[in-house]
């Protein structure tokens, strides 16, 4: 249930940012990241305070080394990062497209890095699932490709643009893949943090992580949002004190982004580190968070008519695209089944 929370809270919180109109991506991220912290800190103080082993969450980032508080807080910078990339491919491709390529791309490569890390799952279905995985990502840059391409032959027919060259902007999908790479590897940097090894330092708790994991989301976006507000992906430059323009309206989606975020982030740190009987590996918990995607492109196709108009190849690329994400979710979600 923890891991299905995960899914369906990774695979909403954008909506937020949908919602806020035309705020820039860039300004919506510092309320997005004030919540993270503050999800984090409340999770953190009321369950984190209620585990079995007796340790609240100071307590736990008070025996742990200082080696996992900085693997935290690292793969909470590095999250970051992948995840403004995120943003801008969906400010600029939209759900449907950024999701699948982005955390499809994660799902490969952080179900392999943290089976790695930390074996879990019988290996043929963790492995064969992220194979077919990498067959969706590649269907749904087809299926955007092909659709901004009937779009262009459209506007050109309609004569509502100028330009007569059939060439399609592919940032959203660059953006995306760069974001893919990123996102796949800060959970198995997490993952080093809450590592235990025999007669050696510590590791941290699912909450102590997630609250340490946190503000390195926080701070790390004060230097990342200034670099794209000056660089941005699209449109003008962005002054800081834009800020100070947005609705009270903008600025609660912003935080209840990061608070719907970090509640997945959270349920999916303490399903991988369930042990005994419920336990599952860090790499089957990741895979299963990752069905996210699926979460997001209905949002994408059924709420925000991202496809809208699409001609029967783009629907028929679609539904491949859909059909074999979900084998392939299903594959690592399994895989614990299967165990030799």
């Amino acid at each position: 249930m923890l891991m299905l929370l995960s899914m369906i809270c990774w695979g909403s919180w954008a909506n937020t940012q949908k919602l806020s109109g035309k705020w820039r991506f860039e300004l919506f991220y510092f309320d997005y990241a004030f919540g993270v912290f503050l999800g984090a800190i409340v999770l953190a103080f009321t369950f984190g305070t209620m585990g079995y082993d007796g340790f609240a969450t100071i307590d736990d980032i008070m025996k742990a080394g200082k080696h996992q508080d900085l693997y935290g807080f690292l793969g909470g910078v590095v999250f970051n990062l992948a995840n403004m990339l995120l943003v801008a491919a969906i400010s600029v491709a939209g759900l449907s497209v950024a999701f699948p390529i982005a955390i499809g791309l994660a799902l490969v490569i952080g179900v392999v890095l943290n089976y790695v890390i930390d074996p879990g799952g019988n290996p043929l279905l963790v492995f064969g699932g992220a194979g077919v995985v990498v067959i969706a990502i590649i269907v749904d840059a087809l299926a955007y490709q092909a659709y901004s391409m009937q779009k262009l032959t459209q506007a050109i027919r309609a004569g509502t643009t100028r330009s007569t060259k059939k060439s399609v902007n592919l940032n959203g999908i660059l953006l995306s893949l760069v974001s893919g790479v990123l996102m796949g590897s800060f959970f198995p940097i997490v993952q080093l943090g809450v590592y235990r090894e025999p007669g050696n330092e510590a590791g941290l708790g699912p909450y102590a992580i997630g609250l340490i994991f946190a503000l390195g989301v926080l701070l790390s976006t004060f230097v990342f949002s200034l670099f794209f507000m000056n660089l941005p992906v699209h449109g003008k430059p962005v002054s800081p004190f834009d800020y100070f323009t947005g609705t009270v309206r903008q600025h609660s989606l912003g935080i209840i982004g990061g608070m719907i975020w970090i509640v997945g982030t959270v349920s999916n740190f303490v399903a991988a580190s369930a042990q005994g009987e419920a336990r599952v590996g860090p790499a089957v918990s990741y895979g299963l968070g990752q069905g996210a995607t699926m979460v997001s492109v209905l949002w994408g196709l059924l709420y925000w008519k991202e496809f809208a108009g699409s001609d029967s190849r783009v629907k028929t690329l679609l539904a491949i695209m859909f059909v074999t994400f979900l084998i392939g979710l299903t594959m690592v979600s399994v895989a614990p089944l299967f165990v030799k």
